[in-house]
């Protein structure tokens, strides 16, 4: 009986091998897994962290485009102001030079010679 008893001892102590080892691997895979869970719960907050500053970023730009909006509007609308009042100095000049030219025939004075060297002013 002694190598029934033998091994029944052998296979007592493979079988803790085996059931050592497999608890090994089991407690590795696990510690594996933990850390993994542990990086993934670390990572979900520092994610939720970005998408409030994000929001918050997009919110103070969304605030500045519209600053500059206006101030691009009330550029443009000043621009136009000008442009109409440089349209009007031109318009009182010609109605001048027109009032002019009519006193000056009026008097019966002879014409100006100008820079061109054309007589007069046509209107």
């Amino acid at each position: 009986m002694s190598t029934d008893s033998e091994s029944a001892r052998r296979t007592a102590e493979a079988r803790a091998a085996v059931a050592a080892s497999l608890a090994a691997v089991g407690s590795s895979v696990d510690n594996e897994m933990r850390t993994r869970a542990k990086d993934l719960h670390a990572n979900s907050d520092a994610i939720e962290k970005q998408e409030k500053e994000l929001a918050k970023q997009t919110a103070a730009l969304a605030k500045q485009s519209t600053q500059w909006q206006k101030l691009a509007d009330t550029s443009t609308k000043k621009l136009n102001e000008i442009g109409d009042i440089q349209n009007w100095a031109e318009m009182i000049e010609r109605d001048l030079l027109v009032l002019e030219e009519t006193l000056r025939l009026v008097d019966g004075k002879a014409a100006p010679e100008s820079a061109s060297g054309t007589n007069g002013w046509t209107a």
